[in-house]
This record gives structure tokens, sequence and C-alpha cells, in this order.
């Protein structure tokens, strides 16, 4: 087992200490004191020089570890090939189409998908991806011509920066079938399962395509009052969520007074 430098969080703070990682389990030094087998990880969180690794039948067991990329890179994939998760081997292309533009040089990467509580992961030999399940937009069962051949892929739509972006997974039709639908389930909270009326809609996509409240308030020709309840529901449906707070103000006396003051002839 190597022993590598990493920083854990404990009891609010972050501790220098070693961790050693091994071939199916990894152990913290002080103050820890834990071995954790890679088998009982039940999700993987990455942020940027962290990872969030939670263990246990339950997911009782969390921990916040930090270190330099090349450790965390190796750590991470241990982990996404033995952890307990949805796993299979299959070829892969993520980020495929950013914004609906091909992104140039994208290239099928030979490797293995774990599907985690919170996370779809992509591991090959060089690249590590994840897509959290709650930025997953769209999950279609779809053809895709690979070496001028129509072949049954997977398609994963998820926002990434304010941007669609889209990921493919290919492998043969009955594991892809059976990926689908595991996909489909964990991701049912990302669903529309009620009706929106068609204002609603329409304001919904208007906000899609970039507008801004007062370029919808006047192309719909909506009072802010009236764009803000449609807002509130789209809210509250889990459509949307709150980018900034515009502010209305109205003037005090005081402000009443400097504005008199100021467009005032020099001549009074």
């Amino acid at each position: 087992m190597k022993s590598v430098p990493v920083k854990v969080e404990h009891e609010g703070k972050w501790i220098p200490t070693t961790m050693g990682i091994g071939e199916d389990r990894f152990r913290i030094d002080t103050p820890l004191e834990r071995e954790v087998l890679y088998k009982s990880v039940v999700d993987l969180e990455a942020k940027k020089n962290q990872v969030v690794i939670t263990a246990g039948a339950e997911g009782e067991f969390i921990y916040r570890i930090a270190s330099v990329e090349k450790v965390l890179a190796v750590l991470k994939k241990f982990i996404i090939t033995q952890a307990s998760a949805y796993r299979l081997n299959a070829f892969f292309m993520s980020p495929a189409i950013r914004g609906g533009v091909l992104i140039q040089n994208a290239q099928w990467e030979k490797g293995a998908i774990a599907v985690m509580k919170t996370g779809i992961w992509f591991v090959s030999q060089e690249n590590q991806v994840c897509i959290p399940l709650e930025d997953v937009t769209g999950i279609e069962l779809t053809s895709r011509e690979i070496q001028e051949k129509d072949l049954d892929v997977v398609k994963i739509d998820h926002l990434s920066e304010n941007e669609v972006v889209t990921s493919f997974v290919l492998c043969p039709m009955t594991t892809l079938q059976v990926l689908y639908n595991f996909l489909k389930e964990a991701t049912r909270d990302t669903e529309v399962n009620e009706e929106i009326d068609p204002l609603a809609g329409q304001v919904a996509m208007l906000v899609y395509s970039g507008m801004d409240s007062s370029a919808i308030e006047n192309m719909l020709k909506l009072s802010h009052k009236d764009l803000d309840a449609i807002y509130e529901k789209l809210l509250g449906m889990g459509l949307a969520e709150v980018l900034y707070v515009r502010k209305e103000v109205q003037l005090t006396p005081k402000g009443v007074r400097y504005i008199s003051e100021t467009v005032k002839s020099p001549m009074e």
C-alpha cells in the first residue's frame, strides 16, 4: 500500500495526514485511523482538488479528502472500478457536443461506466469524467453514425456551465438497453411529471434562449408582477432556480430633493 500526503476534514478542520492507497482499499491515518474497502463505497463526488467519499450500506461514513490531482486520480480510478454501483465496460464520448456544436477532436474512449448515488462516472486510461445526476436534462436511446455504420447508443444530455452538453455511450444492444433503463430510473427526479400551462412554458423557453426578465416582459406584454408569478410557478415545479433578485425602488424625500437640486437651472 503506497502512502501519500493528503488533508482530511475532521471536526470542521482540514488536518494534514497520510493516506495509504492499495489495490482493494484505502487507509486514512491520524486522526481517523480508518481503512475503507473500495467495494463499500456507495458514492463519489469530485470538487476541484477534493473528493467526497461515502461508504457503508446506509452511506453512514463520509470522508472529505484533499490532495494533488495525480493522487486523487489514482484514488478515483480504484473507487470507480470497484465501488458498490451499477457498472459496465463500454465506449464513451464525453463531452461530445456542447451548445449544439460537435466538440473538435472528441473521440471514443474505452473504459468503464459507474452510476453512483449522485453522478455518472466515466473512466478510461486517460480521463475521468463525472456527470452529476441533478444536472442531467435528458436520457435517450438513439443511433449515431460510427465508422459509416448506424449504431445504437445512449445519449445523455446535461448542463455544464449553463450550456447543454451531450455525451454518448456505446456497448452491445442488450447491455445498452439495461443501461438506458437504469439511467432513466436514476434520473427520475429530474423528469417533469405535471402539466405546465402554455404561457409558463413560453417563459421557460425564453429563459432557456438567454432572454432576461425585461426582454421577456416586453415580448410577452407582461407586467413585472405577472412575470414574477410565472417565475414562482416554475420555481415551485423545480424547473428554475433563482439567479439573483431584481430590486424595484422608489426615491425617498432625500432622493427627490437631490434630483430636484440637480435639475435646477443655474439661474434659479
